[in-house]
C-alpha cells in the first residue's frame, strides 16, 4: 500500500462527518423552532392575549 492509498479514504469521511453536523444542527434548529412555535400556540389556545415575548432591556 502506498500514502496515496490510505489516504483516499479520509475525503469522504470528511465530508459525510460534515454532514452529519449539519443535519445536526438543522435538527436542533428546528426542534428549537417547534417548540417555540408550540408555546405560543398553547399560549394563544389557553385564551390569553399578551403571548408576546418580552426581552429584558440591557
Amino acid at each position: 500500500m502506498s500514502d496515496r492509498d490510505e489516504g483516499s479514504g479520509r475525503g469522504p469521511a470528511i465530508a459525510a462527518l460534515l454532514f452529519a453536523a449539519i443535519v445536526v444542527g438543522f435538527g436542533l434548529w428546528l426542534a428549537h423552532s417547534l417548540t417555540a412555535a408550540s408555546k405560543m400556540q398553547d399560549c394563544l389556545m389557553s385564551g390569553r392575549t399578551n403571548c408576546n415575548v418580552i426581552a429584558p432591556e440591557r
